[in-house]
């Protein structure tokens, strides 16, 4: 890494939803897609933001997006930011129940287990590159602090229109 750039972490969102009765998936992709992009920067160089939507089989009802952002820290709080300002401009209450599952985390490792035959044990690692768990839960605090106060602005947007 250059002097003066800053690292990427990867954090995960994992936020499940109920649609209404009568309410299709259609109906929460039209209501939940993000027409304001989360500018973040380096992208192919190692910034990214990715999400993943899935229908529990069980339940179709049941809408689990994965969300996945390597940012800086920087980056990240950007990006929650608008997030906060574009759901709370687009809220979803019309498609999905009020209770929301939400589970925001961050990638300490990635594995595959795709090898046919034994796979010998390796430490924590991303890409590649063993995960420095120092540095590792000084970020994680960094990414909590950042969600509890993307927390907070939206859950105050969503109480002021619900007339809470």
């Amino acid at each position: 890494m250059k002097k003066g750039e800053s690292e990427y972490v990867t954090s995960v969102a994992i936020i499940s939803r109920r649609l209404k009765k009568g309410k299709t998936y259609e109906d929460f992709r039209k209501a939940w897609f993000h027409t304001t992009g989360f500018g973040i920067k380096g992208k192919g160089k190692g910034g990214s933001n990715s999400m993943f939507s899935m229908l529990n089989i069980f339940d179709p009802r049941e809408v689990i997006v994965i969300g996945f952002s390597t940012t800086t820290l920087e980056q990240l709080k950007n990006a929650l930011d608008i997030d906060v300002k574009v759901r709370g401009e687009n809220p979803l209450d019309k498609v999905i129940e009020p209770e929301i599952g939400r589970k925001f985390c961050a990638l300490v490792s990635q594995d595959d287990f795709a090898a046919v035959g034994k796979i010998p044990y390796k430490p924590a690692g991303i890409a590649g590159k063993k995960t420095d768990m120092e540095k590792f839960n000084k970020d994680l605090r960094a990414i909590k602090k950042l969600y509890a106060i993307a927390a907070k602005k939206r859950d105050k947007l969503t109480e002021a229109r619900r007339g809470k």
